[in-house]
């Protein structure tokens, strides 16, 4: 029997997925390359506490973000978030990684508007502790790859307790969100190309985001 590598660096990425779609795929794909990661945690999010709007069921969620990632053989649709009973937090969910993985380097993976809104946390001084932060940059003026060195610089639009852990991958801006997509669904507008086709196809199938 082949004996099973090692997880040295692991992603952590979570997000309501509602739908996943092409920038959370370049995210993941960047991150991967950039850092090295030897595995991709891909969590749909469960009881969202941090949202006001009622997100679509999580077998759909889960069943989408499998389909948008099935191409990238480091990724893992993990459901400990979706079954989890209360409030889901990231801090829970990096704890329990890191008891399952004892070996392994956690890395964060957050989207830019995930970024901004990081100083809310919940217990966000311990995420900092447990793990390396790094987020998409959506300014074309950040370059974050250091060739020379290597490795990724920081970016710095947060206070200093967490400035010193937060680092920003280096990917093409991509401006749409999970909300303009429901929004383009709901009037009945194209989304080709903004979702994976497959996602595309299950949202279309499903009737996800139409008007009751």
């Amino acid at each position: 029997m082949t004996p099973v590598e090692p997880i040295l660096r692991l992603g952590v990425f979570g997000g309501a997925f509602d739908p996943p779609h092409q920038a959370h795929v370049a995210l993941v794909q960047a991150a991967i390359h950039q850092l090295k990661l030897d595995q991709v945690r891909v969590l749909p999010t469960g009881q969202a506490w941090h949202k006001s709007r009622h997100l679509s069921e999580a077998k759909h969620r889960l069943l989408m973000t499998q389909l948008a990632y099935h191409h990238l053989p480091q990724v893992v649709a993990d459901e400990r978030e979706i079954n989890r009973v209360g409030p889901s937090y990231t801090v829970d969910t990096l704890h329990e990684l890191q008891a399952q993985f004892p070996q392994a380097e956690l890395v964060l993976l957050l989207g830019d508007d995930q970024r901004r809104s990081l100083p809310s946390w919940h217990q966000i001084d311990e995420i900092a502790r447990i793990a390396i932060i790094c987020a998409a940059g959506r300014d074309r003026s950040v370059r974050a790859w250091n060739e020379d060195s290597g490795s990724l610089l920081a970016d710095s639009p947060l206070h200093d307790k967490l400035q010193a852990r937060i680092l920003t991958l280096d990917m093409p801006l991509m401006p749409h969100s999970a909300t303009d997509i429901r929004e383009l669904v709901a009037t009945e507008q194209a989304i080709t190309g903004l979702v994976p086709p497959a996602v595309e196809r299950y949202i279309l199938e499903n009737h996800l985001y139409r008007p009751h």
